[in-house]
């Protein structure tokens, strides 16, 4: 993934709550094996109607999005993540999110940015009146600014997830960190455990019996 520290856009904002994960892609798109080319699929229903904000010509720049409370509930599923990823979206911005799909955000390079309520609402505000206000997510530093509204905020965010972001790391990379701790705890398995050829080895092999686990 890349590293992700900063970003600057316009908004595209999307006052609505609960908004699930099939209105985010409908479930049509699952049938797909590949893990990209989701955009076409992002809010397929509601961008059916030309006065949706992603369907206004000031708005189809933005790449932050910031919508109601619990974005992102319903399935579990990644694939929309990889909608709002594919479409252009670097960050998405609300009050609440569903623990998983929050997670999956930053797990594919996205900033979940967990605003408190009163910051949301001021925010989204100042969105919808002007289209060119344009904010800095500062992940690092965990701060929303706009210069043109005087508005500045620090954000929730896990710690995992803003190592993930500004180091670019997905979760394999992430095990992969580990690589020295869980070869030394490998060797300190118990006797009884497998060894990672598929064959246990003991207690079989001490009353003279291999067997296949």
């Amino acid at each position: 993934m890349h590293k992700v520290e900063k970003i600057t856009s316009t908004l595209a904002p999307l006052d609505i709550a609960d908004i699930d994960t099939d209105q985010i892609i409908p479930a049509v798109w699952m049938k797909r094996i590949e893990r990209s080319g989701f955009e076409d699929g992002l809010f397929q229903q509601w961008r059916r109607d030309p006065e949706f904000i992603l369907n206004h010509p000031e708005r189809r720049n933005a790449t932050v999005l910031i919508a109601g409370p619990n974005f992102g509930c319903g399935s579990s599923r990644e694939h929309a993540p990889w909608a709002l990823r594919d479409y252009g979206f670097t960050a998405v911005i609300a009050p609440s999110f569903a623990d998983i799909f929050k997670n999956n955000l930053a797990n594919v390079g996205l900033v979940p940015v967990r605003l408190g309520v009163t910051e949301h609402r001021t925010l989204m505000d100042i969105a919808e009146s002007d289209p060119k206000a344009s904010v800095t997510i500062d992940v690092r530093n965990r701060t929303v600014r706009c210069e043109s509204h005087d508005f500045v905020a620090e954000f929730d965010i896990a710690d995992t997830a803003q190592h993930q972001l500004v180091n670019g790391l997905d979760p394999i990379d992430l095990t992969l960190e580990l690589e020295a701790e869980i070869a030394e705890h490998e060797k300190h398995r118990p006797w009884w455990m497998p060894v990672g050829t598929g064959v246990v080895e003991e207690p079989f092999e001490k009353s003279g019996v291999k067997e296949a686990w």
